[in-house]
């Protein structure tokens, strides 16, 4: 037996005070964000939502990308992340291929996902997740994330998959064809986080991680998310690359490790006054 929620819960019975998350000024400590995704795993079980079922995220790096990620995780189901500049034909298709149930989507990209999501007919539930005192508007049947976690405990069993059985399905970029989803096992995700972290990284407790790579990416998914939780490392989240911000988050949280693409290392290092920032 394993589940690549494992990962989580583990780091959160050895450190359960130590800092998971970091978004500008909010802090979760491991046993709220272990405590958050049992809670949204049991609202999803309240939804009807089985083992084996797909859950689709269309989440920016925000604390609601990790809580969604285990939920799903710890019922059992497949996380299905999607491009959170998706448009609606696009949402639409990786509904549909991918047969999900359900879609959590961040309140900024609502427009695009409800679009798709009323085309696609596999998918029943459209879930958003907003931030505090959000007075959007939301869709009819629409149901908000945090109305989902209401009057849920913050336990929950979680469900005993086999080491081969599907923990994500991540798209291809569909260059030459449409998206083809990519099933990925539970050992595979956790196998990549633990070498990650043990032999190639060599992460411990005491790192501290911007997360500026996209959550839905298998780069950021397996070297900054599960590897540092696996590690039982800090995770800074940074929605959206920008230099000066992720310069300054760097400095202000102390950041030891950073993941990166090339074109993020040309822009830091050719801000005007890098060398200001320690």
């Amino acid at each position: 037996m394993l589940n690549l929620a494992m990962l989580l819960e583990s780091s959160a019975r050895r450190t359960p005070g130590k800092v998971a998350l970091i978004l500008d000024d909010i802090k979760l400590r491991y046993a709220e964000v272990n405590g958050a995704a049992n809670k949204i795993a049991n609202g999803l079980v309240n939804l009807g939502v089985k083992p084996g079922d797909k859950v689709a995220l269309m989440l920016p790096n925000t604390p609601h990308f990790v809580l969604c990620y285990y939920a799903i995780l710890k019922v059992g189901a497949t996380v299905v992340p999607m491009n959170v500049l998706f448009k609606r034909h696009e949402v639409e298709y990786h509904l549909g291929d991918s047969d999900s149930v359900a879609l959590i989507v961040w309140e900024g990209f609502l427009g695009e996902a409800a679009e798709g999501f009323a085309q696609a007919k596999s998918c029943r539930n459209l879930i958003v997740a907003q931030a505090p005192g959000s007075t959007a508007a939301l869709p009819d049947g629409a149901l908000p994330l945090n109305a989902l976690m209401v009057d849920t405990p913050p336990t929950f069993d979680t469900v005993q998959t086999m080491p081969d059985d599907t923990a994500v399905i991540l798209y291809t970029s569909g260059t030459t064809g449409r998206p083809k989803g990519a099933e990925l096992s539970h050992f595979n995700m956790f196998f990549n986080a633990y070498i990650g972290a043990e032999k190639v990284l060599r992460t411990g407790p005491e790192e501290v991680g911007l997360a500026v790579l996209p959550l839905f990416h298998s780069f950021g998914q397996t070297c900054v998310m599960n590897a540092l939780l696996y590690a039982g490392g800090t995770i800074s989240l940074l929605p959206r690359f920008e230099p000066q911000k992720a310069l300054e988050v760097m400095a202000r949280d102390k950041i030891s490790y950073f993941a990166g693409v090339p074109t993020m290392y040309f822009y830091l290092l050719n801000f005007p006054g890098v060398s200001d920032y320690d």
